[in-house]
């Protein structure tokens, strides 16, 4: 290593120590994101900012972090101002030629018009009859999982269930052969994990080798499609046209990997928080019980208590005041969509639980032309996922195993959850 290498790796952590320092003079709070404490819980830091410094400034990133429900709602609608090309950019940079063509071009980080044009054809293959109609194949793939630890007492509610059931569904959808489903979750979760900030060099590598293999999975599929169409979600993104345009062959495999995320991992952290939400409030399970009719009511407060998206980011088009901090252009702004589903002036007791909330909205799936394309599925899957557990168990309760969260930052979810049942 060289002596500058050396002083880099030295220095490095005191810089550091002194930006949160510097921080917490000026604001009263620290947002550090990748404390494993922030991780584990978020809530408590995002309860500081609200009340202490909502339009918080991070001398360490430069970035404005955004707290208040209706600052951030607003952030999320105005795409002219607040523009979602942040790849390239400090502190996302994508150095590398390869990085930037396996990831960058996705319609999440793509403005108008490339974004409108992209989001009316893939709409087009997603439309709600669509989604409605895979209820009956949804309850029949939860079913068949739960068949698989009916002889249990005990069983991992994401490695048996959350996991697995979004994952199948959409397979099934995309038309992915049963045999390959297995290494098809394995290349999922790894292009998932390149949506995080803290990825080491060993995981970068892994996403964009998992990039690479969907690449070289999806290209024949794609390509036997455009000849043969069948009834599956890869033929109506292929025949997607609209005013004479089509999705290129670059453009379905980015499309597929992006709805990789909306079809699989929000529903999994869904079907997950939101049992260990109910677990924690064993009076909000029992009224669920008591009345299942409210399950797409509880659904919503669920996606509110502990949103299975934490935070999302934007780059400002031009100088731009934000609260009490004035922006500079081309600098980075975090809307807090934990901390806006947890905001006192949009929810009453939001700390609390209570799915028959009749409050704000709230803003899990996003807001504006980047509203989750794949929030309809997310909603009928967490909802049949819920009626199926209800209705196979008449007692569920914490198992052996404390709860335990991934280290992800933006997609928050439960690495394990055991529980107890009883049929």
């Amino acid at each position: 290593m060289a002596i500058s290498d050396l002083l880099v790796s030295a220095i490095a952590p005191i810089y550091i120590r002194a930006r949160f320092l510097q921080e917490r003079i000026q604001s009263g709070v620290v947002w550090n994101l990748l404390d494993s404490s922030f991780i584990a819980d978020p809530y408590p830091t995002y309860r500081q900012l609200l009340e202490r410094d909502p339009h918080h400034y991070s001398p360490l990133t430069g970035m404005i972090t955004v707290a208040p429900y209706e600052d951030v709602d607003a952030i999320l609608h105005d795409h002219r101002q607040f523009s979602s090309m942040i790849r390239g950019t400090e502190p996302f940079p994508l150095a590398e030629e390869q990085a930037r063509r396996q990831l960058s071009p996705s319609m999440q980080f793509q403005d108008p018009p490339d974004h409108t044009r992209l989001r009316g054809l893939v709409s087009r293959a997603f439309t709600p009859p669509q989604i409605a109609k895979l209820e009956d194949q949804i309850r029949t793939t939860a079913h068949s999982l739960l068949d698989q630890v009916s002889d249990r007492s005990e069983f991992d509610l994401m490695a048996d269930f959350a996991n697995l059931l979004p994952l199948l569904v959409i397979a099934e959808m995309i038309g992915v052969p049963a045999e390959d489903r297995a290494q098809f979750k394995v290349w999922s979760d790894q292009v998932i994990r390149g949506l995080e900030p803290n990825l080491s060099e060993a995981e970068l590598s892994s996403v964009l080798d998992s990039a690479e293999a969907l690449a070289g999975y999806f290209t024949p599929i794609i390509e036997d499609r455009r000849i043969e169409p069948q009834d599956d979600l890869v033929s109506r993104l292929v025949l997607a046209e609209e005013e004479g345009n089509t999705l290129s062959n670059d453009e379905t495999q980015i499309t597929l990997r992006l709805l990789l995320v909306a079809g699989n991992e929000t529903t999994t952290n869904l079907i997950g928080n939101g049992l260990k939400a109910l677990l924690e409030h064993p009076e909000q399970l029992q009224l669920l019980r008591e009345q299942p009719e409210l399950i797409p009511q509880a659904i919503e407060e669920l996606l509110r208590y502990d949103s299975p998206v934490q935070i999302d980011v934007r780059r400002l088009v031009e100088d731009t005041e934000i609260g009490n901090r004035q922006g500079k252009q081309g600098s980075l702004v975090t809307p807090l969509i934990g901390a806006a589903n947890r905001d006192p002036q949009a929810f009453r007791d939001p700390d609390h639980l209570d799915i028959t909330r009749e409050d704000a909205g709230n803003i899990s799936f996003g807001r504006g032309i980047h509203h989750c394309l794949g929030a309809p599925l997310a909603r009928l899957e967490a909802t049949v996922a819920f009626e199926v557990l209800l209705e196979r168990f008449g007692e569920i309760h914490f198992g052996t195993r404390a709860p335990e969260y991934r280290r992800n930052i933006v997609l928050r979810g439960l690495d394990h959850l055991d529980v107890r049942v009883h049929a």
